[in-house]
């Protein structure tokens, strides 16, 4: 008999977007377990109505009978730091619970996941970057665990009829956001309201979606990909993925916000006039892409658009972290 109720896995879904899209998924009426070893996310986060099991994903065991009535799997947990003292570490572990995560789902006969990889994989790419910019040549250990990860799906994805929906994030922000530019300039300018001191030039500029509309656009390329894939449109295009097919959609803005600008909003929802100084160079941090902007053309394509700007969405999550603050 069939089951009533979708039930999807997340990995990752302690932390901060993956706590949003286990509530998200809830709110669906999905059933949700919830996998992760809380290294960057809070046990906390994780709603009571999901069923949370705490592992460790680069063990090759660990999703052992998790996935047994599993329909589809978000694969979100990843060692995140861009600047990172153990690179090859980082990339081992990445790309270990990435194997972890097939070699479950093949165990279970589970064909569906959607994975969050980067805009990390281009590299300084020309701007907008569309999908099927190339060569791919991304210069941190991240990126590149995160463009091994995109191989390994599609290897599995075109050899054993797995569907992957592979999404290439923008900068996130929203409430719960930790380790980030803008929580960063709150707890600075907490501490110090004369002065803000900045990493780079403060001329880095990307592009930020807010949390809420990333949600909505993986459920909404979950829906639809495929209109543009070769598939024909939306309303069929699933048929195909029978035999297995990787549907990559890049999910941002169509507009970018540079680093003083984040700090400008940021001072002015504190109602402060800080003076700015910078570390100097045009990047934050080894390995820092200083300038990203996606081509949503694609996402575009199959009716999506972000809802707030680049800069509507880095002063909304600048009002939610400073209320989550108080």
């Amino acid at each position: 008999m069939e089951r009533a109720t979708r039930h999807s896995l997340v990995t990752g879904g302690a932390g901060f977007i993956g706590s949003h899209l286990t509530e998200y998924l809830l709110e669906t009426g999905e059933a949700v377990t919830v996998v992760d070893d809380c290294s960057n996310g809070d046990r906390d986060r994780v709603p009571s109505e999901t069923t949370f099991v705490e592992v460790d994903l680069t063990e090759s065991d660990s999703l052992e009978g998790l996935l047994d009535d599993v329909d589809r799997v978000y694969h979100l947990a990843a060692s995140k730091h861009v600047d990172t003292d153990r690179p090859h570490g980082q990339f081992d572990d990445n790309t270990r619970m990435t194997r972890t995560v097939l070699e479950a789902m093949a165990d279970a006969d589970v064909t569906e996941l959607v994975y969050t990889s980067s805009s990390t994989v281009y590299g300084e790419a020309p701007r907008p970057t569309p999908e099927d910019y190339a060569p791919l040549e991304p210069i941190s250990a991240y990126g590149a665990s995160k463009l091994a990860d995109e191989g390994l799906l599609s290897a599995r994805a075109h050899s054993h009829g797995l569907t992957v929906w592979n999404v290439r994030f923008a900068n996130v922000v929203g409430p719960r956001l930790r380790g980030a530019v803008i929580p960063d300039f709150i707890e600075k300018l907490r501490d110090d309201p004369e002065t803000l001191t900045i990493l780079g030039d403060g001329r880095q500029e990307k592009s930020y979606l807010h949390v809420e509309d990333c949600l909505a656009a993986i459920d909404h390329v979950v829906a639809h990909a495929g209109a543009v894939d070769g598939e024909g449109d939306a309303e069929t295009s699933r048929e195909g993925d029978e035999e297995g097919a990787i549907h990559t959609y890049n999910l941002g803005t169509r507009t970018t916000t540079s680093v003083d600008r984040i700090a400008a909003i940021v001072a002015d929802e504190l109602g402060l006039d800080p003076t700015f100084e910078y570390t100097g160079g045009d990047r934050g941090w080894t390995g820092d892409v200083p300038k990203m902007r996606l081509s949503i053309e694609k996402l575009s394509a199959i009716g999506f658009e972000p809802a707030r700007s680049s800069d509507e969405a880095v002063r909304t999550a600048t009002r939610e972290l400073l209320a989550e603050f108080e």
